[in-house]
């Protein structure tokens, strides 16, 4: 169920949502969980963001990026510079947009693992819904490693897979992976769609898919298949769309002022 301003009424205008963002917004409607918004605007907010995940995913799967161990990563050392934990801590004077778009621009130039693809999507996607001006504010030194030590994005978690929606943080678990690859033992994954997920290093799949892949990485005589986890993570969604809203309002204001500034020039109360 949705609660939009403490009402289950709402209206959206279904024009401005795609058929993706419908199935999502149906889903969440017909749940038995219910979710809160404070305004209409805060659930479009949701529903555009997790749309930009999903494509921010399938980008940087057609980037050329390759996969790569911590210890093997790597990075376009014009905008990062790689650190010895394996992560990439943007360089100074880089604008953090320009960083983060070069991943996607250049992808045979930077390799990584599982985790790191999905705060770099997590990224892409605020960058693709809050705009340059206001991802360049707020999220300035940009490290890029892992979701699981980030901050900024103020990531939510919660424990129900069957509540996972398209844009959401998945992890398929692989308890009897190869001690030999221990990248394998399990598979961080973004929710595309019903059924269909994708996960840096072994591509868009069904769930079924991607145990499939794992369990060829398991040690030899295993007998415990790897399995979707019930983790669930997403940004949070209402943080974010106050990011915007404070940069909207600051420029108002500002805007205010110097108009506010003019007229008194022009009416000769302000002398030089």
């Amino acid at each position: 169920m949705i609660i939009v301003s403490g009402s289950p009424e709402f209206s959206m205008n279904p024009l401005t949502l795609t058929e993706l963002e419908r199935r999502m917004l149906q889903a969440k409607r017909n749940s038995q969980v219910v979710y809160r918004y404070p305004s209409v605007d805060a659930l479009e907010f949701e529903l555009k963001m997790r749309t930009h995940i999903v494509e921010a995913a399938k980008a940087l799967y057609a980037s050329g990026v390759s996969f790569a161990t911590f210890e093997g990563s790597k990075c376009n050392e014009q905008y990062w510079t790689r650190t010895e934990n394996g992560g990439f801590q943007l360089n100074g004077g880089v604008l953090p947009s320009v960083g983060i778009n070069d991943i996607f621009e250049n992808g045979h130039l930077y390799g990584f693992e599982c985790a790191g693809a999905i705060i770099i999507i997590l990224y892409k996607a605020v960058l693709e819904t809050v705009g340059d001006a206001v991802f360049n504010a707020y999220f300035k030194n940009l490290f890029l490693r892992s979701w699981q030590y980030d901050r900024d994005l103020n990531l939510i978690t919660t424990y129900n897979k069957n509540e996972a929606y398209p844009g959401d943080v998945l992890y398929f678990k692989n308890p009897e992976h190869d001690p030999e690859t221990p990248e394998w033992q399990g598979e961080n994954v973004i929710m595309l769609d019903d059924n269909l997920y994708f996960g840096h290093g072994i591509g868009i799949e069904s769930g079924q898919g991607i145990i499939n892949a794992l369990n060829r990485m398991r040690r030899d005589n295993s007998t415990i298949s790897a399995y979707l986890q019930d983790l669930v993570v997403h940004p949070d969604f209402e943080y974010l769309r106050g990011l915007s809203m404070r940069d909207a309002w600051w420029e108002e204001e500002s805007a205010a002022e110097q108009i506010g500034i003019a007229g008194r020039i022009g009416s000769g109360t302000i002398r030089y």
